[in-house]
């Protein structure tokens, strides 16, 4: 099959397995088809998934069989809700979801970062051709109070669950770091590269965090934060890049003994906290 038909084949089942329904005009309206092929499309369905829908002749729609069986699509909860997610904050339009009835939804807001756009491009572009930028780099050390042009050759982008960064070789401090994209005011002088991210051996090497329920929690509560957390057999591993092991970290309150903390706010703890503890100082990152 197409691509195209194909793609219209998993709205169909994504629709009937989510909401239960479907008629020809979602799909007209979705994928900006004629009302001829969106029959043939669920036609298509029906010969392919027999036994999954039903017309509902009052509904005037198609509706999900008692026996329905998934053909085209392998649902996700994540998915799902990334979506939801994705109209809730702003990113998607609703009318772009393949969701048709959202539900009221929102989520914890957070600053929204100023990122010029103009900036990302020529990062993004460096990153393409594996190039050095020059960037008007607004640093919080003390030492540089003010705005520099610094050299960079970056080579990935990192998300700490609330700010972007670029992650590259700073060439005047001869190391690679993490510079925040709303802290790169101005970008120029496209040149060659320093070192390139195959050297970058923190962002090229993992370290597993092994994570579980807090000690202080009664044996149900440890059942339900496993589940939670996905944790199997009531552990888990994380695997997580040696440069992005603080982040997440901290975002998990596992920076510091967790195990101290109170099991109400705090409900996993680092099993492995030595070995974390070594692996954050191999890092240059230390407690």
């Amino acid at each position: 099959m197409r691509w195209g038909i194909e793609q219209r084949l998993e709205f169909i089942e994504f629709r009937l397995f989510w909401e239960g329904t479907i008629n020809r005009a979602d799909i007209v309206d979705y994928f900006a088809v004629s009302v001829p092929q969106a029959s043939k499309d669920l036609a298509l369905y029906q010969e392919r998934a027999p036994g999954n829908m039903e017309y509902d002749k009052r509904g005037k729609r198609y509706v999900a069989a008692d026996k329905f069986m998934l053909r085209f699509l392998n649902p996700d909860p994540y998915v799902y809700l990334s979506q939801l997610r994705s109209v809730a904050e702003g990113a998607v339009p609703s009318h772009e979801s393949w969701i048709a009835n959202l539900p009221s939804a929102d989520v914890a807001l957070t600053p929204k970062r100023d990122i010029d756009m103009e900036v990302l491009r020529k990062v993004l572009d460096a990153v393409r051709e594996g190039a050095s930028i020059e960037v008007f780099y607004q640093s919080m050390n003390a030492a540089r109070p003010e705005s520099t042009w610094r050299r960079i050759t970056p080579h990935a982008f990192g998300h700490d669950g609330f700010r972007w960064h670029v992650r590259g070789f700073c060439h005047l401090e001869h190391k690679f770091k993490d510079f925040l994209l709303p802290r790169i005011l101005e970008v120029r002088g496209k040149d060659k590269p320093g070192a390139t991210g195959e050297e970058d051996w923190l962002w090229n090497n993992y370290f597993d965090v092994q994570i579980g329920p807090h000690p202080d929690l009664t044996d149900s509560q440890k059942k339900v934060v496993a589940k939670d957390y996905g944790l199997d057999h009531g552990n888990g591993v994380l695997s997580v890049r040696y440069a992005m092991l603080f982040y997440v970290l901290k975002r998990l309150g596992l920076l510091g003994d967790a195990a101290k903390q109170s099991a109400r706010t705090q409900h996993i703890v680092t099993i492995n906290r030595k070995e974390t503890e070594a692996a954050l100082e191999k890092a240059e990152l230390r407690l």
